[in-house]
């Protein structure tokens, strides 16, 4: 029994398959089977003890739920999306007709459509806004929905801007310390008052003064900064200010308000289950990647990914996602990019899933990147299902993604990491995955891509090969891109 796992568009074996046995190469026929090269890799990297999944805590609901509370917090996001991508018109400019059409006020329009665009349902694509894949996977996909509302969640102080004449490095300031009290509000299961709050918010922004003071003046008296804001000294916005981020929070469902009442007892703030699942998975996320023996989230692009390939791909997402929220989200694609830019095929693929759990804010890199040869083919697969290309379609030799020739380089690249890190029955298993139709055909075909690892990965192939007429076709193929009779 075989077990489809497609991701990348590629196919993998894996159960045992019979090896091909025809002594007439130029009549074997190639079997389609699962195409998951990474997969197929990784098996030869070696396997660890799987850690279990780690449940949400107890009162969380289940993720229909969750997804169906996002899809109600975000309906008016979705319906404005649905509209400008059924009329073609930016609500921006089209305000009033789309107010009228969808029975939202009109002062609501310019917000909805922001919230649009910050949750990925809608894109820019060189000015222009577009349908993005997260609309189109809305009524079907929990996963999608629920990722949606957390990159809206992520960026409440862009759907919320801070009063006019705020400091702005204040505004920064409780930007960095918001995860701290939703941290506490998280674990404290319950309603916490806004004193304790704002308690917590001048204790954390001294924290960030003191470390960047530290930072700037190495071997200077602590307290010396123009900032201000020693532990303990009150700031006079800061009142202000976390009234500003606890309204923005509560603006995009992450939590809930009550005022002070009229007994004289002080205001309080509870996270929603939406926001209370979302400060849990990242907590989890940062104590997944703390744990890891490698220490990935630390470690370089190159270092972490290798450190990842050892993991099942679910676990692997949560190293990357722990690994990219610990860093500016440009200079992590930079090194992304940079790491598949090497020699090893595996990591190539890797940093390519990697990118996956980017986003929209790396198409751009990868868009660039797809005109390198060498990144082209994870590239353009990268980009047709980050505009919504099925990944079933994907799995099934991409049409009209790659052409004949991207998709046989893209087998030797692959190849290649099965040789490096792999053994001669997966690489005899990766033949099977090949576009071409008969051995004959896959040969011509690699003889023609000028990958730099042509070669080894044929006499590798040979090597392993149980077939012995299949086996010297092979040899003989490496033998003539050796001596450059193509």
């Amino acid at each position: 029994m075989r077990r489809r796992d497609r991701r990348l568009g590629f196919r993998a074996v894996i159960n045992n398959t019979a090896p091909v046995t025809s002594r007439t190469p130029r009549d074997t026929r190639l079997r389609l089977v699962s195409r998951q090269p990474l997969a197929a890799a990784r098996r030869a990297v070696g396997t660890r003890r799987r850690r279990s999944a780690p449940r949400p805590p107890e009162g969380v609901p289940p993720r229909d739920q969750l997804a169906r509370q996002a899809r109600a917090c975000l309906s008016d996001a979705v319906r404005l999306a649905r509209w400008a991508d059924g009329t073609g018109l930016s609500p921006g400019s089209a305000a009033e007709r789309a107010a009228e059409e969808l029975r939202i006020p009109v002062e609501q329009i310019p917000v909805h459509w922001d919230r649009a665009r910050l949750a990925g349902l809608v894109e820019l694509h060189d000015g222009t806004a577009m349908p993005g894949w997260r609309l189109r996977a809305w009524d079907r996909d929990d996963s999608a929905v629920l990722r949606g509302w957390v990159a809206l969640f992520d960026a409440w102080s862009l759907a919320h801007p801070a009063p006019g004449g705020a400091d702005p490095g204040a505004v920064g300031e409780v930007v960095v310390a918001a995860p701290q009290f939703l941290s506490v509000m998280h674990l404290s299961s319950g309603p916490v008052t806004v004193p304790a709050l704002l308690d917590l918010l001048r204790r954390r922004i001294a924290e960030i003064r003191a470390e960047r003071d530290g930072a700037e003046s190495p071997g200077g008296p602590p307290g010396d900064s123009p900032a201000g804001g020693a532990a303990g000294e009150p700031d006079d916005c800061l009142p202000a200010l976390l009234d500003w981020a606890l309204h923005g929070l509560a603006s995009v469902g992450a939590l809930t308000r009550c005022a002070e009442d009229g007994r004289g007892r002080p205001g309080q703030a509870v996270l929603t289950p939406l926001g209370n699942w979302a400060v849990w998975v990242k907590l989890e996320q940062i104590c997944v990647a703390a744990q890891s023996p490698a220490g990935n989230i630390e470690q370089h692009a190159e270092d972490m990914l290798r450190g990842c390939a050892r993991l099942s791909p679910g676990e692997a997402r949560a190293e990357y996602r722990a690994w990219l929220a610990a860093r500016p989200t440009g200079p992590a694609v930079a090194e992304l990019i940079g790491a598949a830019r090497g020699d090893d095929a595996l990591i190539r693929g890797l940093a390519f899933e990697a990118l996956r759990a980017v986003g929209a804010p790396a198409e751009p890199a990868v868009r660039e990147a797809a005109g390198e040869p060498v990144l082209r083919p994870y590239a353009l697969l990268w980009l047709a299902e980050h505009d919504g290309a099925d990944p079933a379609d994907l799995a099934n030799g991409a049409p009209g993604v790659l052409t004949a020739e991207e998709a046989t380089w893209l087998w030797v690249d692959t190849a290649a990491a099965v040789a490096d890190h792999g053994d001669g029955k997966v690489l005899v298993e990766h033949l099977d995955s090949a576009v071409q139709s008969s051995v004959p055909g896959l040969l011509e075909a690699v003889r023609a891509t000028g990958h730099p690892r042509t070669v080894q990965v044929l006499v590798a192939l040979a090597a392993a090969h149980p077939d012995p007429a299949l086996a010297r076709a092979v040899r003989r193929a490496a033998f003539q891109v050796h001596t450059g009779e193509v």
